[in-house]
């Protein structure tokens, strides 16, 4: 049988198994397309800065943000206000208080002893009482003069109420108690949760306490010494804050990274200390129930541990990847709850509701410390964006929102819409150097939109500046360099001006396709096969089956010719050589492949088969001499692209050996003397090396015989085989030789 042989150079970088790669569909990658931003999912991932968002998508000029105080620490845990509107901010990790006069002027009015103060509320004389922490205590401030006013001995005390009547209530852990103080020194255990801290603590419309916990996150309702309810299982295990609506019912904010857990194995930690300059420990994503929001940037690696961290940084272990990290309750007069926000991305730590009832309420995250907006019919947006890391406590006071703030523990001021503001979009990949079209925009009033373009994936110092403002919205030329990633900015001046739809126009880079590898290989197929399909030309010899008929007479079966007829043994199949190769394109496009070939020493390529699309070719084991070849396989993108843009790359196989013809094998000589027999063989190939060489008596099993040089490796070999006892009487001997081309070549003698 002939067979088609593979050198061993060739084997090294064709696969003998067959691998069809299938083609990305077609895609146009070289004809223009648009980045497009129009959805509250699009605008959220970028920078804001003095603008608002729209839950429809819609840009807008924020309430007006300033700085009321700036602490100098790295976090402002609680805020609470004066009756003669002075505010108190008590701060991490220094453990300071301040009082901020109505106009804004700030003075420091005491230091504790401890780095923490997470507590600070104002009666109605305007009477300071603050908490202080780890192992601390509760002080009462008058007259710029501290006391120790309570010792709830508890290693924190993370929040405080008071009642109308001037009672003081305060949350504690590790040990999950609420303390009921009426004077200095004087206090009891009112209740016990069996939680590890009480991290909320609220007067509801009626006066009732309300308590919320960790880790398992329940809201208690307190209504006398030892007496509570359960008002809400959360399944997230800590309640942030708490607060009070106008129509009687209450708002609650659950976290899952749990922040009384956080800050408790922080100061746990060995070497913890305490450093007035250390930044929070930050996380950057947001996200939103029901697909308010979607994910921004991905988090960023935590800052350098101070001995607390600035708010819910979510715990890895206690909130995996999908699951919410922040919801937001409302509990209603009749004990019903109805989840109204919720994140898997987004930590809330604090919300304040509307004077009126039915009336929005404001909440604060950790997403560039934004403000958010949710009114009744759930509809969010986001009013401000302050850049800090994260908004702790939110405070209304005199129709203003006040937001506090960590790293660093700032309070903003919110105020009517600005008169200016600017939003920075997210950066945009081409997926390679693009060329830049028109870039237009949707929108009302005075809106000026810049760009710019880069290699980086974040912008640096390697990007162009900021072009010239273009204020067409129905198309202004892109005047950035062309490259991979472009950023625009939005600027919105004056009453009225928005902006509803942002797109840029590109023209990617077409990319090159690649050509993996090339593979030939021989397969035995039916001649029969659809070898001619795949553009090869099959043997048109039958398959016929040799076959034997005998009578139970013993005579053959008769034939139509006269005499005793020859039978002919026919190929069961025809010998087939299939080229594959593996091959895709980074842009996607559907790829049209040229398949060539040359031999040894010839200059030029030979088409086989154009316009394939296939990553298989077969053709008859017949059609090329024996030799050495080289396929070559082109792949283009010529049919997705512009023929100016369009793209090819080619890959060469290695040498394969072709090798059709079998060795000739050539009787020199024969003897036989007495049992023994000696007899000469030379055997002789054109086209490559000896591989294997065996003889066989009387149709026996084979035997391998050694060459006369002992290596069977030339095209030419020598042999001298000698066969002892051999009987008496005649005798057939076979000798069978064997190229790299698995080829056999026979000859025979015959032994008298």
């Amino acid at each position: 049988m002939r067979r088609v042989g593979l050198s061993a150079a060739a084997r090294t970088v064709a696969s003998v198994a067959f691998v069809s790669v299938a083609i990305a569909s077609a895609a146009l990658a070289s004809s223009t397309a648009a980045w497009e931003m129009t959805t509250f999912q699009d605008f959220v991932k970028g920078k804001f800065d003095g603008v608002a968002l729209g839950r429809d998508g819609r840009l807008s000029l924020a309430p007006r943000l300033d700085t009321l105080f700036a602490s100098g620490q790295p976090v402002i845990w609680s805020v609470a206000e004066a009756p003669d509107g002075a505010l108190y901010a008590g701060t991490g990790h220094r453990g300071r208080v301040f009082r901020i006069d109505p106009d804004g002027k700030s003075t420091l009015i005491w230091t504790a002893d401890h780095p923490e103060v997470f507590a600070v509320v104002v009666d109605s004389k305007g009477v300071v009482y603050a908490a202080s922490s780890p192992d601390g205590r509760i002080y009462r401030i008058e007259n710029g003069r501290a006391t120790e006013y309570f010792n709830p001995k508890a290693k924190y005390i993370w929040s405080l109420a008071l009642a109308a009547d001037g009672t003081l209530y305060a949350g504690t852990g590790d040990d999950g108690r609420v303390f009921r103080i009426t004077a200095a020194g004087k206090g009891e255990v009112w209740y016990s949760t069996g939680q590890s801290n009480v991290t909320g603590l609220m007067l509801d419309p009626q006066g009732r306490l309300l308590a919320g916990t960790e880790p398992n996150g329940i809201l208690y309702r307190i209504t006398a010494k030892d007496k509570a309810f359960a008002l809400y299982d959360s399944t997230l295990p800590e309640i942030r804050a708490v607060a009070p609506n106008a129509d009687g019912s209450v708002y609650a904010v659950a976290l899952g990274g749990a922040l009384a857990r956080k800050v408790k194995a922080t100061q746990s930690a060995p070497g913890a200390t305490a450093d007035p300059n250390a930044p929070a420990d930050i996380s950057v994503t947001v996200t939103a129930a029901e697909g308010d929001l979607k994910p921004v940037e991905p988090p960023k690696p935590a800052a350098t541990a101070a001995p607390v961290t600035t708010g819910a940084v979510a715990d890895a272990s206690a909130a995996p990847a999908n699951v919410e990290k922040s919801a937001i309750y409302r509990i209603n007069a009749d004990n019903t709850v109805e989840t109204l926000w919720s994140s898997k991305e987004e930590n809330v730590y604090d919300i304040v509701a509307s004077a009126e009832a039915g009336g929005p309420i404001t909440f604060g995250t950790d997403v560039n410390g934004r403000v958010y907006q949710l009114s009744a019919d759930r509809r969010l947006t986001l009013l401000a964006q302050t850049n800090e890391a994260e908004i702790i406590r939110l405070l209304s006071r005199k129709g203003s929102l006040l937001a506090a703030t960590g790293n660093m523990g700032k309070i903003y001021s919110l105020g009517p819409a600005g008169a200016k503001g600017t939003y920075e979009s997210p950066v945009f990949d081409a997926g390679g150097v693009a060329q830049w079209g028109r870039l237009r925009w949707q929108g009302s009033g005075s809106v000026a939109l810049r760009t710019r373009s880069g290699n980086s994936l974040h912008p640096d110092s390697t990007w162009s500046d900021w072009s010239e403002p273009v204020r067409d919205g129905k198309g202004s030329a892109i005047k950035s360099p062309n490259a991979r990633f472009l950023q625009y900015q939005a600027e919105l001046t004056g009453t009225g001006a928005s902006v509803e739809s942002v797109a840029a126009a590109y023209l990617p880079q077409n990319n090159p396709p690649a050509v993996h590898s090339v593979t030939v290989m021989t397969s035995v197929t039916p001649t029969t096969s659809a070898a001619a399909k795949a553009g090869g030309s099959a043997s048109s010899t039958a398959t016929t089956p040799y076959t034997v008929t005998v009578t139970d007479s013993g005579d053959a079966a008769t034939s139509a010719a006269t005499g005793t007829p020859t039978q002919t043994l026919s190929r069961a199949a025809s010998q087939q050589l299939l080229v594959s190769w593996q091959a895709d394109d980074p842009d996607g496009d559907r790829l049209a492949f040229e398949l060539a070939f040359r031999g040894e020493g010839e200059r030029e390529w030979k088409t086989l088969k154009r316009d394939l699309h296939e990553t298989v070719y077969t053709m008859d084991g017949d059609a090329l001499a024996d030799g050495r070849y080289f396929f070559r396989v082109t792949a283009s993108d010529r049919e997705a692209n512009p023929g100016a843009s369009a793209r090819e790359a080619t890959l060469e196989s290695s040498p394969v050996l072709i090798d059709n013809t079998p060795p000739a094998v050539r009787v020199l000589s024969s003897v036989r003397s007495g049992a023994a027999a000696d007899i000469a063989i030379e055997a002789a190939d054109s086209a490559s090396a000896l591989r294997r060489a065996e003889w066989s008596l009387d149709a026996g099993p084979w035997t391998a015989m050694a060459p006369v040089d002992g290596i069977l490796d030339s095209e030419t070999e020598q042999f001298r085989l000698h066969i002892a006892n051999v009987p008496a009487g005649e005798h057939v001997v076979t000798i069978r030789v064997a190229d790299s081309g698995g080829n056999a070549g026979l000859a025979k003698v015959v032994l008298n």
